[in-house]
């Protein structure tokens, strides 16, 4: 499975304005108005699965990478949430209660100093899941975990992650491929914001949000953008300016829209090919 697949499948379900964000709704109102166990909403038990159940599954590529046995034990636990933009998750040093896997969201995880300066230093969407140090054995995150942009998710309780991932079966190893990735993220993230041109690092940051929603066209501040990316908001607006003019992107009244992605693929920095293989990879793994 490419890193498009997953996001296909739920595409060919939904209408093109609605994406995943349908899914709750027609999920939450059965026929007879009953509401259907959880069970049922995620992945039947046997081969016969409802069409109105894939997509749920597809939007979040962990989950849809995970073998069926696996994902019976986990989907009692796991529960639809809608995240709400500049949500936060987890405060800095807050504990770990839940993780979440991203179905039509968009998380930023930020670093602060005390002088208020902000730097995003990862980025989490329908390729991931939030909430990575109760793998490695810590409790809290030294980020802060904030809603970039609006939308579904999965969210599950911190314990049945753990047993299974405990189980050292596909979960185990899934996971572990993620943090590899991860930790790619952060260390190309970090290379990027010291070599590279505020131009390629825009265009590099608007791909990765593109991929993270399976979406070409997004709501984002110029001002929001320069928290992520570290630097002054008129920074932000002359780049902008520079990849609008050259028809790479549009941009008006925060709204955001990838015009050419193969051109804005080309302007951008070498970080975010090397970003985007680490994350193809997770999934790619027989």
């Amino acid at each position: 499975m490419t890193d498009r697949d997953a996001p296909s499948q739920c595409k060919r379900w939904l209408s093109e304005k609605n994406h995943c964000l349908r899914l709750g709704l027609r999920l939450s109102t059965p026929a007879g108005g009953r509401q259907l166990p959880l069970l049922n909403l995620i992945h039947a038990q046997d081969s016969a699965m409802s069409e109105t159940q894939a997509p749920l599954r597809a939007c979040n590529r962990l989950l849809a990478a995970l073998p069926t046995e696996v994902h019976q034990r986990l989907q009692p636990a796991l529960a639809p949430v809608t995240l709400a933009r500049l949500q936060p998750l987890y405060p800095v040093g807050g504990p770990i209660a839940h993780v979440y896997f991203p179905a039509q969201a968009s998380i930023s995880l930020v670093a602060k100093v005390k002088a208020g300066a902000t730097l995003e230093v990862g980025l989490v969407g329908q390729e991931g899941m939030v909430g990575l140090p109760v793998l490695l054995g810590g409790t809290s995150h030294n980020q802060q975990a904030v809603v970039l942009v609006a939308g579904k998710a999965w969210r599950l309780p911190a314990e049945p992650l753990l047993t299974e991932f405990y189980r050292g079966e596909a979960l185990h190893g899934l996971l572990l491929r993620y943090v590899q990735a991860r930790l790619t993220q952060t260390t190309q993230i970090g290379v990027c914001n010291r070599f590279h041109t505020i131009e390629a690092r825009l265009a590099r940051w608007l791909l990765s949000v593109s991929d993270c929603l399976a979406a070409d066209t997004f709501s984002l501040t110029h001002e929001f953008i320069s928290q992520r990316l570290g630097v002054r908001r008129a920074a932000v607006t002359t780049a902008a300016g520079m990849l609008n003019r050259a028809g790479l992107i549009s941009y008006s009244r925060g709204h955001i829209t990838l015009l050419d992605r193969a051109g804005l693929e080309a302007f951008a920095c070498e970080c975010y090919g090397v970003v985007r293989q680490a994350l193809t990879a997770v999934t790619s793994v027989p």
